[in-house]
């Protein structure tokens, strides 16, 4: 990559297409799941139906939209837990789980005390991580590493995305392995997971132009609300924890539906709403959050809100409700949050700028940078 970038953290957003089509290629080939590079894990899922995820930060969101895609596809059960809880929940429990960590690092404390906690409860274990000589790669029952390269920025970008391929590609080996799906419907959802690094990287510099522009309209904002349906609000969790680690500007995501349960109060001019509202129109569930999330817009305009939403290209329904609409090219819905998190990133990255944040090191926040 020729380009020149002012920080490492818009580099490395930028080199998300090569992360991804690397963690691509360790996984797959000819069309189908590479099974040796998956060791143990086709048994795990198979003889275990319960699934805790352990992780901390963007770690965790990308176990939120994990849990998602493994409970759709596979017909796992699957319970997401703050690393640092899970090490003090009572182990008096009739349920026999697989216990998956989730760390860029491999390295970070309290999810390696869970892994350790899991071990020792005689629990098999996985681990998802871009180091695969850590300490949680060594240990866990299987490693299953991402394939991001050094991250130097301490925001999480290409580690994040690639944890969401790894996890996608989790939940198509569980339902293969779990007789969930068929053949052709395995072979078909490799090959849009296949399609994604070209399509990402035909929209990122759209994307730049676009979220440059929001944060020179919305730097002075004190506080911002990501909202979010179904996976989609593991999405509005990452984005919102993007900007307040960027830029210091307090954000927080929640589901979509829950805005009218409370939170609404403190919807203002002074703070805007981050609305995904992007849609896979082959999936009913999907076009029935998308109609909610379209109500929402609506309300939100009569109400006098600012939003900005994240919503398909062309989708004139969105820009007839939205302030603002950043544009995302269709995918299937267990994919969109890949593309659609990457103009987040930008925007958190564009605000941090603009109010004169070191986007790379940002205050009180520290990141293991893990030899690879």
């Amino acid at each position: 990559m020729t380009e020149q970038f002012e920080h490492a953290m818009l580099r490395e957003i930028y080199e998300q297409p090569e992360a991804i089509a690397r963690t691509l290629e360790r996984y797959v080939e000819h069309g189908g799941l590479r099974e040796a590079v998956f060791g143990e894990t086709a048994t795990i899922v198979e003889q275990h139906r319960d699934l805790i995820v352990a992780a901390s930060g963007s770690s965790r969101h990308a176990g939120l939209a994990a849990e998602i895609m493994l409970e759709d596809t596979a017909c796992m059960a699957v319970d997401v837990e703050y690393a640092s809880e899970y090490i003090t929940r009572s182990s008096n429990t009739k349920r026999d789980p697989a216990v998956l960590v989730i760390s860029q690092s491999g390295e970070t404390a309290d999810t390696l005390m869970a892994l350790r906690e899991a071990i020792q409860r005689g629990h098999p274990t996985l681990a998802v991580t871009n180091v695969v000589e850590s300490s949680m790669a060594r240990e866990a029952t299987v490693s299953l590493p991402t394939c991001a390269g050094v991250e130097k920025a301490i925001p999480a970008t290409k580690s994040f995305t690639t944890q969401l391929v790894v996890l996608r590609l989790l939940s198509l080996l569980a339902a293969e392995a779990r007789k969930q799906i068929s053949a052709e419907e395995l072979a078909k959802q490799i090959a849009l997971l296949n399609a994604i690094p070209d399509k990402i990287a035909g929209q990122l510099d759209g994307w730049r132009e676009a979220t440059h522009t929001l944060a020179e309209i919305y730097c002075g904002a004190k506080s911002l609300m990501y909202l979010g349906r179904g996976i989609h609000y593991a999405i509005a969790r990452e984005g919102a924890l993007k900007l307040k680690e960027s830029s210091y500007i307090h954000a927080e995501g929640y589901p979509a539906g829950e805005l009218k349960h409370g939170p609404n109060a403190l919807v203002s001019d002074e703070v805007p709403l981050v609305v995904l509202a992007t849609v896979d129109r082959g999936d009913v569930e999907s076009m029935m959050r998308y109609e909610k999330t379209l109500t929402l817009l609506a309300d939100m305009r009569v109400q006098g809100a600012r939003t900005i939403a994240v919503g398909n290209s062309g989708d004139t329904a969105v820009r007839a409700v939205a302030s603002h609409v950043v544009e995302v090219v269709e995918a299937n819905e267990y994919l969109l949050p890949i593309c659609e998190v990457i103009p987040l990133q930008m925007f958190a990255y564009f605000m941090a700028v603009k109010n004169g944040v070191d986007v790379d090191r940002p205050r009180n926040l520290v990141k293991s940078v893990v030899r690879e």
